[in-house]
Order: C-alpha cells, then structure tokens, then sequence
C-alpha cells in the first residue's frame, strides 16, 4: 500500500468515474484500475463496486475513504513542513462554508500580521471538508453552521471529532436575487413565490453516509435545483436564470455582491447559527489569534 495508491482511491471516489479520475491524475484508465484492484487484492477489502453505470464506494470504501483522506493529509502535511524549500515561511490555512465575512477578516488578519515570508491559504469548500480540515489540522480554524435541521448531527460531530464550537451569531433566512429580478422589490418572499425560479445552491454531495447542507432549509424540496460549488459560477447562474439563492441577509459594504443583487426575508424561518471551530487541546499560532479576534469582531451571540 502505498501514498499513491491512497491518493488514487480518494480521487475516484470524488469523481464517482474510473475515467475522470485518471484524466485529472494523469495516469492511463488501465493503470489506474490495476493499482485500485492491487490494493484491494492487498488489503482483501473491496472497496469500490463497478457496474455499466459507474463505480459507487461499498460499505467497507465508505470507511477505507475516512482513514485515507486523514493519512494522505497527514502525509502532505508532514511533506510541506520537512521536504520542501520553504520551512523558514509562516504558515496559516483556515478551511471555511462560504461566508464573505470570514474572508474579511482573513484579510484583516493579514494586515495586523505583517511577515516577509508566509505561506498561507483559504479553503472555501463543503461542510464535510471543513469539519476534516480542522480535525486533522490541515487548517486551525475552520467557519461553519448549522440550522435546526442539522444542528443534532453538527454538534454530534464536533464531539466525535474533538472540535470546539463557537457561535459567532444567529441569522435569519434570507433569499439572494438579482436587482431587476420581478420579485427584486418585494419586502418579503415565499418558497411558493419563488417555485418558478431556480434554487441554486452550494453542493454538498459527499462519499460519507451523512448530508450537510450549508443553507437554511437544507431538507426542502425545491422543484427546480441546481447544485455548484463555485461562488462565482452561483452567481453567474442567478444572474443569467433568474435565480435565487437561500442565505443569511449578510451583504458587505465592500463586497461585489451588494452591487448585483438584494436580500429578501423569506417567510419561511430556518435561522443558522454561524460561528468558527478549533481542534481541542491545539495551541494556536499567532496569525490564527489575530485571526479569531477578526471573526469576533462580527459577534452578535
């Protein structure tokens, strides 16, 4: 078994294809497929099933995946702090759903902490993999939340994942449509008004048995739904589609945002609680202080 090998498996399992996976891998089909099938021949564990119609994790893949993702982070982690030039640099990453606020004040953060050398990064990306992130310190700090619907499994797996939670504010629902959308003037929406519309939404689909979404009212089921998990491919889409988008009401002075489209209450309430997990016991660096006492400048709980 080797790194490889596990990197291999992690890929196929996102892209659910034998196929997509070798083309952004850069192997051959048949070579990706001989080292898949020569570490499940090692480990005697079936990890993919294949079929006409693609290729699904089994039973036994879903928990294979979870142990591979946190080794090969392990190792990348081990490899960007011993084996590459650059060990004198100041690192700092910080994994987070997609809010603009935490942006900002990663952009704070940086400017009250002024290095010659640094290597930092932002990782704006699904629920699961913020949760990974944080608890496997690919990044310390990590912003998520949670509404009513999800709120059991979230703090279900900060506890699982010896992750400390702490709520930054409550917000209530909103939805996001362009300015010249014929609902851009209403004072407040309805799901049912908005049925001829499209939702767009962050996709969160995900190899793990459980589904967290990042919105309000994650468990609707909207008649016509599209799943992206660009911020500026959803806003290309609202735009051109006349779309709409669930979110909290936040709209930076600063952000490009606020130029294209408008907020409006939804009558439908699903409030998020919104607010920045750290792992237990990590102590933390000095640019991820600065960075927290930035996310705490938006506290209202």
């Amino acid at each position: 078994m080797t790194i490889l090998q596990l990197k291999y498996v992690l890929e196929v399992a996102r892209s659910a294809s034998m196929r997509k996976a070798a083309s952004k891998l850069y192997v051959s089909q048949p070579a990706l497929s001989t080292s898949i099938r020569d570490l499940e021949d090692e480990l005697n564990v079936k990890i993919f099933e294949r079929s006409n119609k693609g290729i699904i994790l089994t039973d036994a893949g879903h928990e294979f995946v979870s142990f591979a993702k946190r080794a090969v982070t392990q190792f990348e982690l081990i490899e960007d702090r011993y084996l590459y030039t650059d060990k004198d640099k100041s690192r700092f990453s910080v994994s987070m759903q997609h809010y603009v606020f935490a942006i900002h004040a990663f952009v704070a953060a940086l400017q009250k902490n002024p290095e010659e050398k640094y290597i930092y990064s932002v990782h704006e990306t699904k629920t699961e993999e913020v949760l990974d992130d944080v608890r496997f310190l690919k990044s310390e700090i990590g912003v998520v939340s949670y509404s009513s619907t999800s709120e059991k499994l979230m703090k279900k797996l900060f506890r699982e994942y010896n992750l400390i939670f702490t709520p930054l504010m409550v917000r209530e629902t909103y939805a996001y449509v362009k300015k010249n959308h014929p609902l851009a003037n209403e004072k407040i929406v309805s799901l049912d008004m908005l049925k001829d519309y499209p939702c767009v939404s962050f996709d969160q689909s995900s190899e793990k048995e459980f589904y967290i979404s990042e919105e309000a009212l994650g468990d609707y089921n909207y008649d016509k739904l599209i799943k992206s998990n660009d911020r500026a491919t959803s806003a290309e889409l609202l735009v051109k589609l006349n779309g709409y988008s669930i979110g909290t009401g936040i709209m930076m002075e600063s952000s490009a945002i606020k130029d294209v489209f408008v907020a409006i209450k939804l009558k439908e309430e699903d409030p998020l609680t919104i607010g920045y997990i750290t792992k237990q016991n990590h102590k933390m660096s000095k640019i991820g202080d600065i960075y927290i006492e930035e996310l705490k400048k938006y506290k209202e709980v």
